[in-house]
């Protein structure tokens, strides 16, 4: 009797275990045509969204993923892939801001206050890609972020009927735990998509009267822009 118990419960774990990744395969099948690991292959948009994660480790190291997006988001910025960068992150603490964090550092690198704008809101990845469409009325932009995430958030725009690209910027190399959180964080965007259709948190919001053209100078009007973009 406890060996049936024990292969039912072997057999079951296995099948999980192979759901949760075919799934993870699948997301990152269907979204693979929309990410450009090279600059110069990404097309022009308007709008970058740099998505956020905390500068620093709790000892104090600089955590190698907010680098490598900053970086990534200047590069967008600079080569005139991107006009304006809109910065999405948690600020759930008033001692934890990371739209604030990213905001500091892009300007100390150079980059215009005036082509910074910070969605304080991004608790999640749901929030920071369906709040760009929703919030700042930006339905075609580029997401800036590692490939793994890349492909969580474009999935996310896909299902949303958002038209969203990727630059993917490097990963650290010893990302291993990081990577099996992914499989977490995938089948739980799944389950927010599919069964508990969720929407960002409401709370926050544009302020009354605000409109695009508030947040984002037209599009043709920015010295910043590519000739010839797309």
């Amino acid at each position: 009797m406890l060996k049936r118990v024990f292969y039912s419960l072997l057999v079951l774990v296995g099948l999980l275990l192979l759901t949760v990744l075919g799934l993870d395969r699948w997301m990152s099948w269907k979204t693979a045509p929309y990410i450009y690991d090279e600059l110069q292959d990404l097309p022009y948009r308007q709008v970058g969204v740099v998505l956020g994660t905390a500068k620093y480790y709790r000892k104090g190291v600089i955590n190698q993923y907010y680098r490598y997006r900053i970086q990534g988001a200047l590069n967008a910025y600079n080569s005139g892939k991107v006009n304006y960068l809109l910065l999405s992150g948690d600020n759930a603490l008033q001692s934890y801001n990371e739209p604030m964090t990213m905001r500091k550092d892009l300007i100390a690198a150079g980059v215009d206050p005036a082509d910074i704008v910070l969605d304080y809101a991004g608790f999640r990845t749901l929030d920071s890609i369906v709040r760009t469409r929703k919030v700042f009325d930006t339905n075609d932009f580029i997401i800036i972020t590692q490939r793994f995430h890349c492909e969580r958030a474009l999935f996310i725009a896909l299902h949303m009927g958002i038209q969203a690209q990727c630059y993917a910027v490097p990963s650290p190399k010893n990302m291993l735990t990081v990577r099996l959180r992914e499989f977490g964080a995938r089948f739980s965007a799944l389950a927010d998509l599919y069964i508990f259709k969720r929407e960002p948190r409401t709370a926050f919001f544009r302020p009354a009267g605000k409109t695009r053209t508030a947040f984002f100078r037209p599009a043709g009007t920015y010295p910043h822009a590519a000739s010839g973009a797309e």
